[in-house]
């Protein structure tokens, strides 16, 4: 899984997953444009992949914002020349059942989680016309392929990049564009922490996350970062449309 000469940009890559897969594409030899909603953790990022021998480019943007989503791809193609992989990696979680959850809740849920991830294709997908093609993927979830209590509108969300990985794998299959997603497990990253000190008794919450996992542990940033790279290196050049469960035995 070689990258070298190609460029890759990554939505929500200033933390947790997104970090790194930077950092990994930078190993690889890619060129990195790295995207945040906060310019301070896009430029973080940017410093890791140069410790790892990489060239990096922040490129802070709201991704679900249509000037900035298109103004973010020309900066990396001023930048970098072209692009060859997107991942869209941006994301929330914010809790809630149908009959509890704030409606701004939702909508802001499929704000970032369904409309970024098609803005940025959009931009993305006509610049890769004009080099011959690329490989998007998607990063979804578990829960977009079963039921997690209290995530209605997150899993709905994520269902959706599914459902529409398949429907841009169909549609630019014909111009060398592939598209995959990834659908992680529970991941342990600095957002999930987060989210466990918030709760009353945070090592409770800690090992509540920790018992719904098969394999009895949290996913790491490190082993979704490998799934994303495998479904863009060339050696998966066949892989199109496909839906990579990677969660710890969650779906079995």
């Amino acid at each position: 899984m070689r990258f070298s000469n190609k460029v890759v940009l990554i939505t929500g890559a200033g933390s947790g997953i997104g970090q790194a897969t930077a950092i990994q594409f930078a190993k690889a030899g890619a060129r990195v444009a790295v995207n945040d909603l906060f310019p301070e953790r896009a430029a973080k990022t940017v410093d890791l992949v140069r410790n790892a021998g990489g060239t990096g480019l922040a490129v802070p943007a709201d991704v679900a914002d249509a000037a900035a989503a298109a103004k973010m791809v020309n900066d990396a193609v001023q930048a970098f020349g072209r692009i060859d992989i997107l991942v869209n990696n941006a994301g929330i979680i914010l809790p809630g059942r149908v009959d509890d959850m704030a409606e701004e809740d939702f909508d802001r849920t499929m704000r970032i989680n369904v409309k970024g991830p098609f803005l940025v294709s959009k931009y993305v997908v006509q610049e890769m016309r004009k080099t011959g093609g690329g490989v998007i993927v998607n990063n979804a979830s578990v829960a977009a392929l079963k039921g997690i209590v209290d995530r209605s509108a997150y899993s709905a969300s994520k269902g959706a990049l599914v459902s529409l990985t398949k429907a841009m794998a169909a549609d630019y299959i014909k111009e060398n564009i592939r598209v995959n997603c990834v659908c992680p497990g529970t991941t342990y990253t600095p957002a999930l922490e987060e989210r466990m000190q918030a709760q009353a008794d945070p090592e409770a919450a800690r090992a509540a996350f920790i018992a719904r996992q098969p394999m009895g542990r949290l996913g790491k940033d490190e082993e979704i970062a490998q799934a994303i790279l495998f479904a863009c290196c060339d050696e998966a050049s066949y892989m199109n449309g496909s839906v990579v469960v990677i969660d710890g035995g969650a779906t079995l």
